[in-house]
């Protein structure tokens, strides 16, 4: 039996938490955990800086090797089908890191592996950028506990993971997006369910002033994500007034804390002016990206290995 990270939905608020702990304990040397003599195969459809380097960085921290393949390696879904190529990598390596155009691409190496597979990106979530925002958050702010965080822009895969993700803890979380850009129905719906145990607020607006009024956390991403840019002239004309600039940043609290996930347009989704400022954490944030990717490895491989001692003793 074996764990995998597809969708946020996948982890309890329990497992959430135990993860932002470990990754605490990791990131500052209080315990020490390895993935001695594990590969991980990478397969990345999409282009990346963080998310190729703080997982590959991360897996040669814990002792393990990274196997970087790319779409023109294997032509995943094209010369040899998706399944295949699972079944194939399950008798080499311990783990796959996907990142890919379709989600489906990614449920359907999962369904065929019999080893973890990580959701690194997808048109639907992000889980990973998700969970290492909000243990920023938690960081930066000591807590999560009674925290308003207004996201402002485009209702895309990271959207969709921080609403799942803030339902599942309990956050007050507030969405900004023009008409037709919300997140996807579904996650809403998923959220809905979540949040009845949890007691999270999650709302939506079309305001980005009224979003941010009184926000702990201001949160931005690109207008045009990757596979969006036949659109990327009415998007920009749809997000013109979503801009994070200094006169939106003065209706948040005056010890309010900006995130981008990056890579950002500066001048568009946000300003040099807020991006370089005192108050942009936006560089922790992507430093934590190795931090909790660490974690993540460590808690899905240990929880293979110790299924497979049950099952063998």
């Amino acid at each position: 039996m074996k764990k995998d990270l597809l969708t946020i939905l996948d982890l309890t608020s329990e497992e959430i938490r135990a993860i932002f702990q470990l990754t605490a304990d990791m990131k500052h040397g209080v315990i020490r955990r390895s993935l001695p003599e594990k590969t991980i195969a990478m397969i990345f459809e999409k282009p990346s800086l963080r998310t190729r380097m703080t997982f590959q960085v991360g897996i040669n921290q814990l002792g393990g090797h990274a196997i970087y393949l790319t779409q023109q390696d294997i032509e995943l879904g094209g010369r040899e089908s998706v399944a295949d190529v699972a079944r194939n990598l399950e008798r080499w390596v311990d783990g796959i890191v996907a990142r890919t155009y379709k989600h489906e691409t990614i449920v359907e190496l999962a369904r065929n592996a019999s080893i973890p597979v990580i959701n690194a990106l997808s048109d639907r979530e992000h889980p990973c950028q998700a969970l290492t925002d909000l243990y920023t958050i938690m960081e930066k702010k000591r807590g999560l506990a009674g925290l308003r965080v207004a996201y402002i822009g485009d209702g895309n895969n990271v959207c969709n993971s921080l609403v799942l993700l803030a339902a599942t803890l309990g956050v007050q979380l507030t969405v900004a997006s023009p008409s037709g850009y919300r997140p996807d129905e579904e996650i809403i719906a998923a959220a809905d369910a979540r949040r009845a145990d949890s007691k999270a607020r999650i709302s939506f607006t079309d305001d980005p002033l009224k979003a941010v009024e009184g926000a702990d956390v201001v949160y931005t991403d690109v207008w045009v994500s990757m596979g969006d840019e036949a659109e990327a002239e009415q998007r920009l004309r749809s997000f013109a007034r979503y801009q994070v600039n200094a006169e939106l940043m003065r209706a948040a609290k005056k010890d309010a804390v900006v995130m981008h996930c990056l890579p950002a347009r500066r001048g568009l989704e946000i300003t040099d002016e807020v991006m370089d400022g005192p108050q942009s954490i936006v560089f922790d944030q992507a430093e934590n990206r190795l931090h909790v990717q660490k974690a993540l490895l460590v808690s899905l491989l240990e929880f293979r290995d110790m299924r497979q001692q049950m099952m063998f003793p």
